[in-house]
């Protein structure tokens, strides 16, 4: 069994790929139960932003598990396995634990050090969870994975002079216009970096903005925010011509600026130029409107450029956060090989107890009449002989389980305790009991 982690991301796909894997928040818990229903899928977890997507699992075979995974994927976006390839990664085992601390810690984010991953991944670990598509070794990753991030911005400097996608649109916009004191924006949509980029943008000396969102009492609440002016969503179209930023960010799953929305505004704006940022994933911009003069229209991954020339400072702090997430890998790991203890752990108490109280039932038919009193000082005195023999063999699986050597150790356990023979066969089942009567045949068994 092992952990294994599919997915792609701006490093191995550009948008127009990635918009075509993405899971919309309302359908990750319905694609969680879907995957679950594969071949040796044990448990699930679905990381998607506008990014990446990623899907984690914990399988009975890793080589079977990617195959499997990648067969999800296919199925449920209906693309053929050959045209994802190139696009996706694999990581298994210790490379796919290594891949997710890095991830939580933003390590490889666009913008390293960025804070959004991280409540992005506890997102969808919240979905898992109510999903019941997460266990004990998932469960134990991400909660492993979220500390470790917390580590690595405590223990580093890399978040400082933090940097965004939404700084890298205030960016860009100084390139567009060389002042941006008395300029205008829309927000399209009232998300969390189209928020982030309107107050850079107000720090740079904007004077008003406009809200559009098709819930209008949100747009209301955060258009107060910025002491600006709230838009009905259907009526966005006409009041671009007081937009020169547009930022647009609906989560839609179709183009919601259109081509002719853009060129009317110009028209009406008497061709001044209007500076478009689409943040969304799927993009919610027709790329057709960039041909449109004095429109400048940027999605998500122009903003790449921008972003490289501001983490420069920030390759030291990454190259501290590796050397912690090494460590803490080698942690969790130590603590995923002493699982492999626990089944034979297990058998072994089972056969030891089974034995137990076989022989003490023997023993109670030849010692008529004793008191209630003296039949349960045998039974804990049985108790503590048989936990006294088997504590030291337990100790040692536990503590040798973490070695390179754990596979060795478990199977030599297992053959040395006679533990593959039918174990099961005379354990009793919860609240039914085996006895010997006095002449050695056993009665059927009886409830408790």
């Amino acid at each position: 069994m092992g952990i294994i982690v599919v997915g792609l991301s701006h490093k191995t796909a550009p948008v127009d790929v990635r918009e075509k894997l993405s899971f919309p928040e309302a359908t990750v818990p319905e694609a969680l139960k879907t995957l679950m229903g594969y071949e040796g899928i044990k448990e699930s977890l679905i990381l998607s932003t506008c990014n990446r997507v990623e899907i984690s699992v914990w399988a009975d075979d890793s080589k079977q598990g990617v195959e499997q995974v990648k067969k999800f994927i296919s199925d449920y976006h209906g693309l053929s396995r050959e045209s994802l390839e190139k696009a996706l990664y694999v990581h298994t085992d210790a490379a796919g634990v290594r891949h997710t601390f890095r991830v939580a810690s933003s390590l490889d984010s666009m913008v390293v050090g960025e804070p959004q991953i991280l409540g992005q991944l506890k997102d969808a670990f919240d979905i898992a969870l109510n999903a019941k598509t997460t266990s004990t070794v998932l469960n134990k990753l991400i909660k492993k994975s979220i500390s470790v991030a917390k580590r690595v911005r405590t223990e580093t400097k890399i978040a400082e002079s933090a940097v965004s996608i939404s700084y890298a649109a205030v960016e860009l916009a100084k390139k567009i216009f060389d002042d941006l004191w008395g300029k205008s924006v829309m927000l399209l949509g009232a998300g969390e970096m189209a928020e982030l980029a309107a107050r850079h943008l107000l720090n740079n000396g904007v004077k008003s903005v406009l809200v559009a969102n098709r819930t209008f009492e949100r747009a209301v609440e955060l258009a107060g925010e910025f002491n600006g002016s709230a838009v009905r969503f259907e009526d966005f179209p006409s009041e671009m011509i007081m937009a020169d930023i547009l930022i647009c960010s609906t989560g839609a799953s179709d183009y919601v600026v259109k081509h002719d929305d853009v060129s009317r505004a110009l028209k009406g704006r008497h061709q001044k130029p209007i500076f478009m940022i689409d943040i969304s994933v799927p993009r919610n911009i027709d790329p057709e409107v960039n041909k449109i003069d004095n429109v400048f229209l940027y999605d998500i991954d122009d903003l790449q450029g921008v972003i490289d020339s501001n983490v420069q400072g920030r390759q030291q702090e990454a190259e501290k956060a590796e050397d912690i997430i090494s460590t803490e890998v080698g942690t969790y790991l130590q603590w995923e090989r002493a699982l492999d203890a626990v089944p034979t752990i297990v058998d072994l108490r089972d056969k030891v107890e089974d034995i137990r109280t076989r022989e003490l039932e023997k023993a109670f038919c030849q010692l008529n009449g004793i008191s209630d009193e003296q039949r349960s000082a045998v039974e804990c005195l049985s108790k503590a002989i048989v936990n006294k023999i088997v504590h030291a063999p337990i100790v040692v699986l536990k503590q040798e389980a973490i070695g390179k050597e754990s596979d060795r150790l478990v199977n030599f356990a297992r053959k040395m305790f006679n533990l593959d023979k039918e174990l099961k066969k005379h354990v009793r089942k919860k609240g039914v009991g085996v006895q010997d009567d006095c002449a050695g045949k056993k009665k059927r068994p009886e409830g408790r």
